[in-house]
């Protein structure tokens, strides 16, 4: 074997080979290029073509080089060397390019998006919201100046570079028609990008039109009208700006009679309905309260149930119900409920048991939940027949009362539409995030206290203070208590900086402020309810000549008169309603595929086009979004 010294020699000289090497190779460069230049001074060839070296493998070291060709000098990849003019050409070319494309805007999904994607498994999927769909659209047209951002699911960069927006809604067309019938749909398929889930606003006592076009009112809207009517309710009346709005995910029948949304006939001791109170869907969703989401309800809801079938719609009227819930430390890890209790508004006990956790409990955690294990020592009551309880024993309309609600009814494994949370209507740090206990609450305002023993707390103790304190606030105003809104101890509202979500006003206004236009195209009856939901009594006097309407006799019409119109509007939405006989056969769904790819067609660049299948009861719906970018 040779030695390590004999190796590094053999390698000392094997470096010293290829380093002579290279030397006689620089030199044969250095030569060739004095044969090129001196040539060339000699020569017929032009300034702009000179000559260019040989590639060294074409050539050996010491052959003297006799030809005088003025060939194209090749750079790095192989192709001819520009210079010159040439050169000043291509660079001016790349840069108007590079130029161009960092002026095009991009579209893009965040975490939320993607998870509401169709690539995504079906059993981790989180539909979106048309709430989503709609700030998107607004973003597209007052960027920064939109009311409400679409960055919870989405990005959409340099919105000022759009020419046009247009959104298709296909109603009545659903996911299941999307994924049952897919080859029928070539061109969505192949040229959108963006496929998403969209919960149906149909499955929910609303419609698509009012989803998409009713935008909650902010902080500066709210002082406006309250300045100019006096109170929202007011507004509500003698404005067609301000619509009154209840907005949910669950199934509530209508009101058969008709009756006026305000319900003027309150109950004695209330001043405003208690249905203002009420948390809308997106602050259940900020609040983390558990929902019928398709997605969830089979991933992180499996188990929950509804405490009705089907719900009446909530009025002033309807019975408020304190409730409460006390948990223990089981083997899972978890917490899992053992004690429930509720209250009626006369502050009676109107359920209260211990319950069992399907685990062993491992910590009883008693100096928060006041329980024990002589307490439990003989409970069989488990959480299915607690559930089984409320659900019989609630009214449809009744509306669940609790301090950070949201945690009870996980606890409960149940979802409830109508609730009243105590952290959110009452505030006293001037800072939404901050909430604060129970406790101190009921200290600060109804002088009491509570959770003072070392027992532990008492779960029909906290949910009658939940329930007495929504009663005060209704004695009082929609702004008492809450430092964000006015001040604590006061009836007098000072200038809201939050908007709210129980009063809407038309997105169609929103978009149109400045220098944006918009066009509506549908069917008949789809145009008047466009109409109501920019002004609820429309004049010919009050019309707003930045938005048009159209209405056209069927869906093909509507698509080519939208087709038609489309590059005078800065928004531009068209509607079109399948009726059930429609959807039997596959023709419905070629022709879609045909409207959708007109409409793409004919949409100016850059341009954001969105197509909306809205779904039906119980059925979701998708949409498809893609920017169309100039070549």
């Amino acid at each position: 074997m040779k030695s390590k010294s004999t190796k590094r020699i053999e390698n000392k000289k094997k470096k010293m080979a290829a380093l002579i090497e290279i030397s006689r190779l620089n030199e044969y460069d250095r030569n060739l290029k004095k044969t090129q230049i001196s040539e060339a001074n000699g020569s017929n060839c032009s300034e702009l073509e000179p000559s260019v070296k040989k590639p060294r493998t074409e050539a050996p070291i010491g052959d003297s080089i006799d030809q005088k060709v003025c060939v194209p000098e090749l750079g790095p990849s192989g192709k001819p060397k520009l210079s010159g003019l040439e050169l000043q050409e291509l660079k001016k070319m790349l840069r108007e390019k590079t130029t161009k494309m960092r002026q095009q805007p991009v579209f893009k999904l965040r975490d939320v998006g993607i998870n509401a994607s169709l690539a995504t498994d079906l059993e981790n999927r989180v539909p979106l919201f048309l709430a989503d769909l709609q700030h998107l659209i607004m973003y597209s047209q007052l960027g920064h100046h939109s009311p409400y951002s679409p960055a919870r699911w989405c990005a959409l960069e340099k919105f000022n570079r759009l020419a046009t927006t247009c959104v298709l809604v296909v109603e009545n067309m659903t996911l299941y028609h999307y994924m049952a019938h897919g080859n029928m749909f070539p061109f969505v398929s192949s040229t959108f990008e963006h496929k998403l889930e969209i919960l149906a606003p149909n499955s929910s006592n609303s419609d698509v039109v009012r989803e998409l076009s009713m935008v909650p009112l902010t902080g500066t809207q709210v002082k406006k009208f309250c300045t100019q009517y006096g109170t929202l309710e007011e507004a509500v009346h003698k404005s067609s700006e301000v619509f009154d709005t209840v907005r949910s995910l669950f199934p509530i029948e209508k009101d058969k009679e008709g009756k006026n949304q305000l319900y003027p006939d309150l109950p004695p001791t209330d001043r405003f309905p208690r249905t203002q109170l009420l948390l809308s869907g997106w602050q259940m969703v900020e609040e983390n309260f558990p929902l019928p989401i398709k997605g969830l309800m089979e991933n992180k809801y499996a188990g929950y149930v509804l405490t009705k079938d089907r719900y009446e719609d909530v009025t002033p009227h309807s019975k408020m119900f304190g409730i409460d819930c006390e948990m223990c430390k089981t083997t899972i890890g978890d917490l899992e409920l053992t004690r429930v209790s509720v209250v009626d508004e006369d502050l009676n006990t109107f359920y209260d048991t211990l319950v069992k956790p399907e685990n062993r409990i491992t910590d009883y955690l008693t100096r928060f939940s006041g329980i024990t294990y002589k307490m439990m020592k003989n409970i069989t009551t488990r959480l299915q027949d607690v559930q089984e309880d409320l659900r019989r024993i609630l009214p449809a309309d009744a509306i669940l009362v609790g301090q950070s609600l949201g945690n009870d009814l996980h606890a409960l494994k149940m979802m409830h539409p109508y609730v009243i949370d105590t952290s959110v209507i009452y505030n006293i740090t001037g800072d939404r995030v901050r909430k604060t206990k129970l406790k101190t609450l009921t200290e600060e305002f109804l002088s009491e206290r509570i959770q003072e023993g070392k027992g532990g707390h008492c779960s029909t103790e906290d949910s009658m203070a939940s329930l007495k304190l929504a009663q005060l606030k209704l004695t009082k105003s929609l702004y008492f208590g809450d430092a964000v809104m006015g001040n604590l101890h006061s009836e007098i509202r000072t200038c809201p900086e939050l908007g709210t979500y129980n009063y809407a006003t038309s997105m169609l206004k929103q978009t149109t402020k400045v220098d944006k236009t918009a066009v509506v195209v549908g069917l008949n009856e789809i145009t008047s309810k466009y109409k109501y939901c920019v002004d609820k009594e429309l004049k010919v006097q009050q019309q707003n000549e930045k938005i048009k309407y159209f209405s056209e006799k069927n869906c093909k019409e509507v698509v080519k008169k939208m087709c038609d119109s489309m590059g005078m509007f800065s928004l531009n939405i068209g509607h079109v309603k399948l009726q059930e006989g429609q959807l039997e056969g596959t023709k419905v769904f070629k022709n879609v595929d045909k409207w959708v790819k007109e409409i793409y067609e004919n949409i100016s660049t850059p341009g954001l086009v969105i197509v909306l299948f809205s779904g039906v009861e119980r059925s979701n719906g998708c949409c498809f979004i893609q920017l169309k970018r100039d070549v």
